[in-house]
């Protein structure tokens, strides 16, 4: 108990260093864009403005592989790292995701005040004194993993629906509020730290659960389906089903306008070839879902976030 007590507290204080090195990155990249932008002004001289961006959530905001290999040192692949380096101008990313909280529940009590503290610090941010947007990935981890197989019904059970087959429809249902109740908490917390600012996220994109990891980590849904009696055709059905059901949830949220967010259009952007594992793609994959970001963080900022040129968009897995 000692010992996974004491692995538990390096692994945080690690975190915490990582999370501290990004924000003096941050802030040193904030500290010269503000630099030139009042050289311009004073040479009047117009200067592209990028975006500076806060984004929190999960391993498709921070993951540290290639593909399945592990780097030395490590490079991140993700979205994020994509976004840095797509846009034009290349927006500045306050990245508080971390792989190492991966399992965790984006909006517990931790990331909150690690949001809080970095949206109340002058230096991460430009004149308005907040950020452009706040990216955030979340709503996954809700349901892949050991907790998966509570979506199921077993193979053996003979329970059959209206539904997918192998799905609890119900049960769906009961995990979808419990999310929604995560992106209302999100709301709220963003209209008392950061009011106006814009939310964009994402529906991720429909997984493939093959049972494919990297050597560190997982599956995260193959050994729910063959617990559950259900082969990777079905398995593929009903997470598809899941993820259209997320994605519906999220997009009556960007309804509201009350809200102030915008989905990323993610879903139905990868191909088989582009998953690396079961959740998640090559660097290339990232880069296509990045490109989904561009085009969302245009209908916010048409002027000062430009699409995403072609070359960014590498085709070859693990390119």
């Amino acid at each position: 108990m000692v010992r996974a007590l004491d692995s538990q507290t390096s692994l945080q204080r690690s975190i915490e260093q990582e999370l501290a090195k990004r924000t003096r990155a941050h802030q040193l990249a904030v500290r010269r864009l503000r630099d030139r932008l009042r050289v311009a002004a004073q040479a009047r001289t117009p200067a592209p403005q990028p975006l500076v961006l806060l984004a929190n959530g999960d391993s498709w905001f921070d993951y540290p592989l290639d593909g399945n290999s592990i780097d030395v040192p490590i490079r991140r692949t993700d979205i994020i790292a994509q976004l840095g380096s797509t846009g034009a101008p290349r927006p500045q990313i306050l990245n508080l995701a971390h792989y190492g909280e991966a399992t965790t529940d984006e909006m517990d009590l931790t990331k909150q005040r690690r949001m809080i503290a970095a949206l109340q610090e002058p230096a991460n941010w430009l004149a308005t004194g907040k950020p452009d947007a706040i990216l955030f990935s979340g709503g996954g981890d809700d349901i892949v993993g050991n907790q998966f197989c509570i979506l199921l019904n077993h193979a053996a059970s003979g329970v059959t629906g209206s539904g997918v087959t192998g799905l609890n429809e119900a049960r769906l249902r009961r995990k979808l509020e419990a999310i929604e109740a995560s992106y209302l908490d999100l709301f709220a917390f963003r209209d008392r730290f950061a009011p106006g600012v814009p939310i964009v996220g994402h529906a991720y994109d429909f997984v493939i659960p093959d049972g494919r990891h990297p050597p560190c980590v997982g599956p995260w849904l193959l050994p729910s389906l063959e617990f559950t009696g259900w082969d990777t055709t079905t398995g593929t059905a009903i997470l598809r089903r899941v993820l259209q059901e997320f994605g519906s949830l999220l997009a009556r949220l960007a309804a509201d306008a009350a809200n102030r967010f915008v989905v990323a259009d993610t879903q139905g952007t990868l191909a088989a070839e582009d998953w690396a594992n079961e959740l998640h793609p090559y660097p290339p994959g990232f880069a296509r879902l990045a490109a989904r970001f561009v085009d969302a963080l245009r209908t916010l900022y048409p002027d000062r976030m430009r699409e995403a040129p072609a070359d960014v968009l590498p085709t070859s897995p693990g390119g």
